[in-house]
């Protein structure tokens, strides 16, 4: 039995992410411009986050002090991505990997390299895991919902997919393919996607609302092992 966890709303709180990394590009605007205090600035970014989502925080507050442009806003995205993150594993992540640590475990996660590799960092999280690929080293194509990492570990245990389960939250791309290449496959109701309504064909073969609820007895049975 192989176990594979993604990272971000399943293990942690990526909130706590967006958090640490705004609270460092308002440093960074305070200190540079002088416009205002770190906190006040911050506010601005998580009030504009819940109003707007996070397409636009940066670009609106700097819009109000008349220093949007292209070479601020990349700076701004440049201190977000490049800061070392406090971010910690939340208890029913920390106590899952706990119960789970005489098994083969693996982290597939997307987005940026420096990014996730960072966040990894700041959790300590190497000793949990033979491996953690961050799709992005394999190029974006095979991002999920691309299986290649997931073949690429079946290849390192010499294993075959139906030995394999993978635990994520976004029904949107985590689950859809691996459950057509015989993956299994299991949803944590945790993060933005928890009241996301999924078909069946995106949804997972299992669902629990937490990773308390897991433990080795109830994936084998699920497995069949």
């Amino acid at each position: 039995m192989i176990i594979v966890f993604d990272l971000d709303d399943t293990l942690y709180e990526e909130i706590t992410y967006v958090r640490s990394g705004f609270k460092a590009v308002a440093s960074y605007l305070s200190q540079t411009y002088k416009i205002e205090t770190p906190d006040k600035i911050f506010r601005e970014f998580i009030q504009a986050l819940e109003e707007q989502g996070r397409g636009r925080v940066f670009d609106s507050f700097l819009e109000k002090y008349n220093l949007s442009n292209k070479k601020v806003i990349k700076k701004c995205l440049s201190v977000y991505r490049l800061h070392d993150p406090d971010i910690r594993l939340s208890e029913s992540g920390q106590s899952c990997l706990e119960r789970l640590k005489d098994y083969p475990k693996y982290l597939v996660t997307d987005g940026n390299k420096i990014v996730q590799t960072k966040k990894v960092k700041s959790l300590k999280i190497n000793k949990y895991f033979r491996h953690m690929m961050v799709t992005h080293n394999y190029g974006l194509k095979n991002s999920k919902p691309s299986t290649f990492c997931f073949h690429k570990i079946l290849q390192i245990e010499n294993a075959s997919p139906q030995d394999l389960i993978y635990i994520g939250d976004n029904p949107k791309k985590d689950f859809v393919n691996l459950k057509k290449d015989g993956f299994w496959t299991m949803r944590v109701m945790t993060g933005e996607h928890r009241d996301v309504l999924a078909s069946p064909e995106f949804e997972a073969d299992f669902r629990i609302n937490s990773l308390d609820e897991l433990s080795i007895k109830d994936l084998k049975k699920m497995m069949g092992h």
